[in-house]
């Protein structure tokens, strides 16, 4: 999948950006540098600076941000706040979680219940264990 193409993952958070730190630090750790980037895209400042501290390429913040972005990356990486409006405490506008939603991108989600919506069948486990999860299915995707 990584053959000489850069390929770019969005990891988009809200709110203090800690759960997408936790995403962005993981996989900055896992992928190859110079094959993969890792863009954090965040509804607000405080997000995307606290992902991209953690190790992102670069970073973004706001409506607009995600909408541009979502064209332009090969995957996402978030809970499930990213695809819903309103997500993220009210900060996920309808036009973001519409752009994510609608990207033909694959979307690697974690599933905590903090938008409201329960997903059947999801394995309860701490949140350092679903990021570890995702991490090891992004590696799977990128056939490393």
């Amino acid at each position: 999948m990584l053959k000489n193409k850069l390929f770019r993952i969005a990891v988009i958070d809200g709110q203090g950006g800690g759960i997408g730190a936790q995403i962005v630090e993981k996989l900055a750790l896992a992928l190859p540098a110079g094959k993969v980037e890792i863009i954090a895209l965040g509804t607000n400042a405080l997000a995307s600076s606290r992902m991209l501290k953690s190790g992102a390429n670069e970073a973004a913040s706001g409506e607009n941000a995600i909408i541009f972005n979502a064209r332009q990356v090969d995957l996402f990486a978030g809970t499930v706040g990213m695809l819903v409006p309103f997500g993220f405490g009210g900060e996920m506008t309808t036009a973001g979680a519409e752009a994510v939603a609608l990207s033909p991108a694959p979307k690697y989600v974690l599933h905590l219940n903090r938008a409201g919506i329960e997903m059947i069948g999801c394995v309860k486990e701490p949140l350092p264990h679903l990021v570890d999860m995702l991490v090891v299915r992004v590696r799977k995707y990128l056939a490393l």
